[in-house]
């Protein structure tokens, strides 16, 4: 599974931390970091986190050996 946040659209509401927190935190009050490659034990987490961002920011694909996508990807 692959994680990307397009951090120019991260507000830092910091959803994600809190229901992934082993795969996003946040660094200072505004920072987001993440595992880009979270393993797939985290793929619920991950997926719900990436539906709770507000401002969907966060894409996740190659789940079950596909392509597929939570949140948006830049245009």
């Amino acid at each position: 599974m692959r994680v990307v946040v397009d951090l120019s659209r991260c507000q830092g509401y910091a959803q994600c931390a809190f229901l992934a927190p082993d795969v996003f935190r946040m660094h200072g009050e505004e920072a987001l970091m993440y595992a880009p490659n979270p393993d797939d034990a985290q793929r619920e987490q991950v997926l719900r986190a990436a539906a709770a961002c507000p401002l969907q920011a966060i894409l996740v694909d190659r789940v079950d050996g596909r392509d597929a996508s939570v949140g948006t990807s830049p245009s």
